[in-house]
């Protein structure tokens, strides 16, 4: 008897007795998965327009429990599994063509005990030491895997992997990559060649690409035309650019290849091919193929763990995309010896780093007001882990980068977050798309305050709040501007402080919901809660006013702000912060409940005895002392600093640095005229303006006056003055790069820049010193490339207290100066 199985092949099995030992639940599972990660298969290896609607994390988490339940159920395990088989199918609009040999995947692994348990394998087989066992180190790069085919040193053939076996025939297409060479370079080349490699979209051509599509699909959306896809990440765009039917279209995009490796090899006569991995990277390399410049050999644990650390604080500095790290054997003989699985060498793995890109579903789409008044809107999610924390909001920057996203409320998104870097929201995925997503719309009237939103200038793609002075929202911002570490550094004035100075009944209308709906209200006195009863027999409309009526019986009013302008910011005594009382949700066992609290932000709460009296009075707590010792040290900041705080558009540190040492004080810059202005060094007619347009609204003049009258520095506050630093780096450009051991990154930006130099992210011809630490990146391969003077720690010291002339002497162009 035959059991018919409905698996991705709809075969006929002979394995009906086995295959009926396993729990029908386990059975349907397994179909389903393996109906899903052939489908994501296709999306990923076959498909060229379409976003696959799964993440790699999907992905990677889906083939996992499939291997899981077939390490449970071994009957499950047919020989079209995926976790048999390798890649996808070839697809249908190019020719088949059979790889000269199989092409593997590789085995992923997830964690660093993993990575050791692979290793430990190896140890057991081969009865070598780890010590002994050099390997080579490789970034992971996320493109689209080609095998490209030379005879006698002529390109002859381009396939893609499809299933490992059987691949599609891009040759055509590949001819156009810039990086693949036609004819190898050199001499001696083998009878034949098949170089295994990834092509790949650079990741700066691929931004400006999007960007460029983005643009041009705003005026296609005006003309009523099909928009252009905008792709979801640069894998994407290098597999939808490859299968492109017309190779002009491939040419018209700046794709790029890497060779990581060899597959079949016939040498002429007299040839000895490498008989060591790296070997052969280094013979590709002669012959004009592209190898990796971040390969490396590792020897032992450390080694290995370091690698793969290094990357991880550096991806994003590639020239392309990775998500892993890859360990091969160094020595091709003991690859030959350990071969392969159906599917993976036994002598490679890959370590797949955290997702930095997910999918996650788009709830609202709300808009918030910044410090100089701009309305940004932004994504509210289903909460998503991504770079190792959990997002549930993201900017959308401006209603006209909505439009671009093409995102509507209610899609599956996909999510970027790199590093610390503020999660992105990148686009749809339109494929998963269902009918019910709305457009969004955004508001004319600013949701703080409610005053008509409108451009700052014609022209402009932001939408701003024009009450500057008074909105709530903009106070707050800027308050909290005013204490942060770019400004004046104020510890105690963060984001909640700045809120219950400026906003202290923020929550209070979500309270009053939540008392409306059943739910309490947590006062120093007692619980308030409206009794069920009560709210059934009121109709919905009268809940919230008997909320608010219970609200004014237990003596609960509306707060008045403590500030309403940053003006009196410097005026604030302890007193004043006593009765400021804040709503905040109760949380239990780290999780918010529909309960409320109000509360004490910056005294102790205040408790009473039965019958009324005051049992302990409250007391000034420790962030009020804090906030307010550290307002008064504020006060003797460098004017540079308190230009910063000024929330002057434009005028950042950099910017207010060169101010402060130009002019000296406020009243010299008050009196300074646009031209004055506009031909310091690091200003420029834009900032002028800007200082010039701010100076000319009356408040803000009041700010400075109310300032001066509280003590706040106004004068002889340049970065030189106040640190007693001579300028020993003006005129130079200093990038600094990897770890330094006596300074932090920020600490070693301000140690340049109060020296008059200028501290740079990136390298080019103009920098003129690059300062390298621990595990120093592309950056400083660039700067060697490009010939420039290269410190260490010691020599960037010296550079610090001397000037050039301390290390240009004893350095030489493309080495540290020790």
């Amino acid at each position: 008897m035959c059991l018919m199985t409905d698996d991705p092949a709809g075969q006929m099995r002979d394995d009906a007795p086995a295959l009926n030992s396993v729990p029908a639940v386990a059975r349907t599972r397994w179909t389903e998965l393996v109906r899903e990660i052939e489908r994501a298969r296709d999306a990923y290896y076959v498909a060229v327009d379409a976003q696959s609607p799964w993440s790699d994390a999907e992905y990677d988490a889906m083939y996992r429990e499939l291997e899981a339940l077939e390490a449970a159920h071994p009957a499950l395990v047919l020989p079209d599994s995926p976790t048999r088989t390798v890649g996808g199918r070839a697809a249908t609009d190019f020719a088949e063509v059979q790889h000269h040999e199989h092409l593997y995947s590789l085995q992923d692994v997830f964690s660093l005990e993993e990575v050791e348990k692979w290793v430990e394998r190896i140890v057991a087989t081969t009865e070598l030491p780890d010590s002994e066992l050099p390997m080579t180190a490789e970034v992971k790069i996320d493109g689209l895997a080609v095998a490209l085919t030379y005879e006698h040193g002529v390109l002859t053939r381009a396939a893609t992997r499809g299933d490992g076996i059987v691949g599609e025939d891009v040759t055509g297409n590949v001819r156009t990559i810039d990086s693949v060479p036609l004819i190898l370079a050199g001499e001696s080349h083998p009878t034949l060649l098949e170089v295994r490699g990834e092509v790949y979209f650079p990741v700066e051509e691929f931004n400006a690409f999007n960007e460029k599509r983005r643009t041009e699909n705003l005026e296609r959306q005006a003309q009523g035309l099909p928009l252009l896809q905008v792709f979801a990440n640069p894998r994407n765009a290098a597999a939808g650019s490859l299968r492109q039917k017309n190779p002009a279209v491939t040419a018209s995009r700046p794709l790029a290849m890497i060779a990581h490796g060899i597959g079949a090899f016939i040498s002429g006569p007299g040839e000895e091919p490498p008989v060591e991995q790296h070997e052969w990277y280094d013979l590709l390399s002669r012959w004009g193929l592209p190898v990796s410049r971040y390969n490396r050999v590792v020897r032992g644990r450390a080694e290995r763990e370091a690698y793969i650390a290094h990357y991880s604080d550096h991806r994003h500095d590639l020239i392309h995309e990775i998500d892993g790290i890859v360990f091969k054997l160094d020595s091709r003989s003991l690859q030959a010896d350990l071969g392969y699985t159906s599917r993976v060498p036994r002598w490679a793995t890959a370590y797949k780093y955290p997702p930095e890109e997910v999918r996650t579903r788009l709830l609202d789409i709300d808009v918030q007001v910044g410090r100089t008044g701009r309305v940004t809107p932004f994504g509210i999610m289903e909460p998503v882990l991504v770079a190792g924390s959990t997002v549930s909001r993201a900017t959308l920057h401006n209603a006209t980068e909505v439009v671009r996203k093409g995102v509507r409320i209610g899609d599956l998104v996909v999510l970027r977050k790199a590093g610390d870097v503020i999660p992105e929201i990148v686009g749809p995925v339109t494929e998963a798309r269902d009918g019910t997503e709305r457009a969004f719309v955004m508001p004319e009237h600013c949701p703080s305050c409610g005053t008509s939103l409108a451009p700052a200038k014609e022209g402009d793609v932001d939408l701003r709040c024009p009450n500057t002075r008074s909105c709530p929202a903009q106070l707050t911002e800027r308050v909290v501007h005013i204490g942060s570490r770019g400004a004046l550094d104020v510890e105690g004035l963060g984001d909640e402080a700045a809120a219950a100075l400026t906003q202290p009944d923020a929550g209070r209308e979500e309270a009053l919901a939540a008392l409306a709906a059943g739910h309490f209200l947590e006062t120093e006195r007692g619980r308030l809660r409206i009794p069920d009863a009560e709210i059934e027999a009121l109709p919905p409309s009268e809940r919230i006013d008997a909320a608010r009526r219970l609200l004014e019986s237990a003596g609960v009013q509306e707060q008045s702000p403590v500030l309403t302008g940053e003006g009196g910011l410097f005026d604030v005594v302890v007193d004043d912060l006593r009765e400021v009382m804040v709503y905040r949700r109760i949380a239990r066992r780290g999780k918010p409940t529909e309960d409320w609290r109000l509360s004490r932000f910056f005294w102790s709460k205040q408790s009473y005895n039965q019958d009324g009296s005051v049992k302990k009075p409250t007391a000034a707590g420790k962030n009020a002392t804090t906030m307010l010792a550290q307002l008064a040290a504020a006060r003797s900041r460098p004017l540079w600093r308190v230009l910063v705080a000024l929330s002057v558009r434009h005028v950042g540190p950099t910017a207010a640095r060169a101010l402060a040492d130009c002019f000296g004080s406020l009243e010299a810059l008050r009196e300074a005229s646009t031209e004055d202005l506009s031909q310091v060094d690091g200003v420029g007619p834009t900032i002028a303006a800007s200082w010039e347009q701010w100076l000319a609204v009356d408040w803000h003049r009041q700010l400075l006056e109310r300032w001066a009258a509280a003590g706040v520095r106004t004068a002889d506050g340049s970065a030189q003055a106040d640190s007693g630093q001579a300028h020993t780096l003006s005129g130079l450009t200093i990038v600094v790069t990897g770890t330094l051991e006596r300074f932090t990154r920020d600490g070693a930006k301000e140690a340049i820049v109060s020296r008059g130099g200028k501290a740079a992210g990136s390298v080019s011809k103009r920098t003129s010193f690059v300062v390298v630490g621990e595990n120093a990146g592309s950056k400083e391969a660039k700067a060697r490339e490009l010939g420039l003077t290269v410190l260490d720690e010691n020599a960037f010291e010296r550079l610090l207290a001397d000037g050039p002339d301390a290390v240009t002497p004893g350095a030489t162009p493309g080495q540290p100066a020790e």
